[in-house]
């Protein structure tokens, strides 16, 4: 089993039972590995943490070509079951068991839609995504704000957390690390950060202050794979 980070939020997990996408942001993510698309990406799975342009991406392309299912909250699930491909629809709170394991929507705190700005589709409330196989229990945060509940998310033990650094339109260093003391994962990787000017970080920073106070944390590279 292993972890493949793209840029920006997006990952890919391989587990026996499934190839499962998270927030596939390819085409127009300036940190996308070349050779990285929605033809050569073949997934069984696509979790959608909320509606934002950068975060949906090419879930669409990919669940047509690879006859994936998009998981997601009500919204999201209504609104691509319109496009004529496979989802599945959570809510907060809400888990279901899928082939690769279950699959728990937390809450996030951030906005969610699709579109341009002048006519946005709303796409339902922001999750994170915690999930459980082989033995594993990781939590994607999605795009979120630094908040209190993170310490529920906690309960049972975190092997891994995918944490969003970048500030601006999510918790920046100094959040992520108040949360990293409340989740305690195993380990932690920092992603939503360098894509553009504005989320400019640095990771290596915050994986050094990380360690100050106790927590690991692995900066990944584009295209770099993480055993699980």
């Amino acid at each position: 089993m292993q972890l493949t980070y793209f840029g920006h939020s997006a990952f890919l997990i391989e587990t026996p039972a499934s190839r499962i996408v998270i927030d596939p942001f390819l085409t127009d993510n300036p940190g996308c590995p070349d050779g990285v698309t929605p033809e050569s990406l073949s997934c069984d799975y696509i979790l959608l943490t909320h509606g934002h342009d950068d975060h949906v991406g090419d879930a669409l392309a990919l669940a047509r070509r690879h006859g994936a299912t998009i998981v997601g909250n009500f919204e999201i699930a209504e609104y691509f079951a319109t496009q004529g491909v496979k989802t599945h629809g959570l809510n907060p709170g809400g888990a279901w068991r899928f082939p690769f394991g279950r699959l728990k929507l937390t809450l996030a705190q951030h906005s969610s839609s699709l579109g341009p700005a002048h006519a946005p589709i709303y796409l339902g409330t922001a999750c994170g995504l915690l999930l459980e196989f082989e033995g594993r229990r990781i939590y994607h945060a999605g795009d979120t704000a630094l908040f209190s509940d993170m310490q529920l998310i906690a309960r049972g033990g975190l092997d891994l957390a995918l944490l969003p650094i970048g500030d601006n339109y999510t918790m920046g260093p100094d959040d992520a690390l108040d949360a990293l003391d409340w989740l305690k994962p195993t380990l932690a990787i920092p992603m939503h950060y360098d894509t553009w000017p504005h989320i400019r970080q640095d990771a290596h920073a915050f994986a050094r202050a990380a360690a100050a106070r106790g927590h690991t944390v692995q900066v990944m590279r584009p295209g770099q794979v993480h055993p699980l």
